[in-house]
């Protein structure tokens, strides 16, 4: 799946934007109709450790999904978001089924 990475007011290194492309394209096993999407991740400028937010906006045809997490490392707010995402394309895809029969 192709993603467009944004870092807002940081540089995103390498390994970071691998570790989230890695955990997106396993949407790929739970809903093979994903176009493409789009990563924002931004520092956040309060006093608190958790001020790491990661935002992933997903495109499928005639929906997009739409997640958002803040955590104490990038990683884990990828992780987060992917998650969420995972449930809301499992959710959608329920939805197809019952309305087809």
């Amino acid at each position: 799946m192709k993603l467009q990475m944004h870092s807002i007011h940081f540089d995103a290194d390498r390994k970071l934007i691998d570790f989230i492309q890695k955990k997106a394209d396993k949407l790929d096993t739970f809903y093979d109709q994903i176009i493409d999407g789009e990563v924002f991740m931004r520092l956040d400028k309060n006093d608190n450790m958790a001020n790491k937010i990661v935002e992933i906006k997903l495109n499928v045809p005639g929906k997009q999904f739409f997640a958002k997490n803040q955590s104490d490392s990038f990683e884990a707010a990828a992780d987060e978001a992917v998650e969420g995402l995972r449930r809301q394309i499992k959710k959608y895809k329920e939805k197809l089924v019952l309305a087809r029969q």
